[in-house]
């Protein structure tokens, strides 16, 4: 089975056209396997959900645009190397697999995609559209919704200036949406189209399926990781200044000291993940939800850390570009529907986060490493 013909779209994309046959055996006859799909698999996130996903017993085809490595790609039953804009591949794993969930985790990220905005849309709503047309005509095939798991950010605020930023400390869900970045755009884009491929998709059509998707978003605030360099994200002065110091140099942080925005830790993400994926349908009040654990100043992040490496040399000498779009998001995010729909719940404080996840494994990593 495949989609038949692709035709290039507004953002370049491949979009998949033609409509698959409601069949769940490949053309050599045999039933395909039942999986769960994870794209931009190499990333962090991408190794710690398709690590817990295993522990589930769950069967797991991962894509991403680099070759995984051996430990991650051991936990999955199939693996390809590609562009979530690539219609070929799409092909291959539609005929190949039956997919119940995905988890679609690919994107290019805020600070990137300033640099180049059109390459940004055309990855993250371009590659997004496929996923989410792949997911319904999959949908088609099989005869349940696929469940379609998509992490947005807080990139998608907008706050409009500073002083509103101040006298709004706590935003919810449906505040603010006029985002600053082209990934914030294409986050809400996203979000939009989750919606309408879960409520409307094919509205006219008389053999439509009336609900195709099961689409749950969390904006996720800034991650911190213990694992991963920060690679110059523009969320990522706290998790930079961590790793500078902690190898003995001298870090100049790019925001004012009283920039604040919510952060959590990469395990809280993915738990976080996991915890809305398993949430009962009937449950769920809204398809997007905020999570934040802890919301320190950068000023904040500099205390904690000439604690725990005394002498370290910070200053602040904010990029007025970066400074403007952290500006625009909010200081803290209202997380109560994601507490009363599906149980969230913060695991760390920022102080415990920094002295329980962060500090044991960066210590090892460079000062004892």
């Amino acid at each position: 089975m495949a989609f038949g013909r692709n035709a290039l779209d507004a953002t370049g994309c491949r979009t998949l056209l033609a409509p698959m046959s409601a069949d769940t055996h490949t053309p050599s006859g045999h039933r395909r396997d039942k999986v769960v799909l994870v794209t931009g698999a190499g990333g962090e996130m991408g190794h710690g959900l398709i690590d817990a996903l295993s522990r589930d017993g769950r069967q797991i085809v991962a894509i991403d645009v680099r070759e995984l490595d051996a430990g991650v790609r051991s936990h999955c039953r199939d693996a390809f190397v590609g562009d979530i804009c690539d219609a070929g591949l799409l092909e291959r794993i539609n005929a190949q697999f039956e997919i119940g969930e995905i988890f679609h985790l690919a994107a290019l990220l805020s600070t990137r995609g300033e640099f180049a905005p059109e390459t940004a849309h055309h990855v993250n709503v371009g590659g997004t559209l496929n996923l989410l047309k792949l997911a319904a005509e999959q949908a088609r095939s099989h005869g349940q919704s696929v469940k379609f798991m998509f992490p947005s950010s807080i990139a998608a605020y907008g706050m409009p200036t500073l002083a509103d930023k101040r006298a709004h400390p706590v935003v919810n869900e449906d505040q603010f949406t006029h985002a600053h970045t082209m990934y914030g755009v294409n986050k809400l884009a996203g979000e939009e189209l989750g919606r309408y491929y879960q409520s409307h998709y094919r509205k006219l059509a008389k053999d439509r399926h009336p609900s195709p998707i099961d689409f749950r978003s969390i904006r996720f605030p800034g991650i911190i990781s213990s694992d991963t360099v920060p690679s110059g994200g523009t969320s990522d002065y706290g998790p930079e200044m961590i790793h500078v110091v902690a190898q003995g140099k001298a870090y100049d942080c790019f925001v004012r000291p009283d920039t604040r925005i919510p952060f959590m830790t990469m395990p809280e993400a993915i738990d976080a993940l996991l915890r809305l994926a398993a949430a009962p349908k009937e449950q769920l009040t809204r398809t997007v939800y905020n999570v934040s654990a802890f919301s320190p100043t950068a000023a904040d992040f500099e205390r904690l850390v000439k604690q725990a490496f005394p002498g370290a040399q910070v200053s602040f000498q904010p990029d007025l570009g970066r400074q403007a779009i952290v500006d625009s998001w909010p200081e803290e995010c209202n997380d109560s529907a994601a507490r009363r729909d599906w149980g969230w719940k913060p695991t760390y404080t920022f102080e415990s986060a920094f002295e329980k996840y962060l500090m044991p494994k960066i210590r090892a990593r460079y000062v004892h490493g």
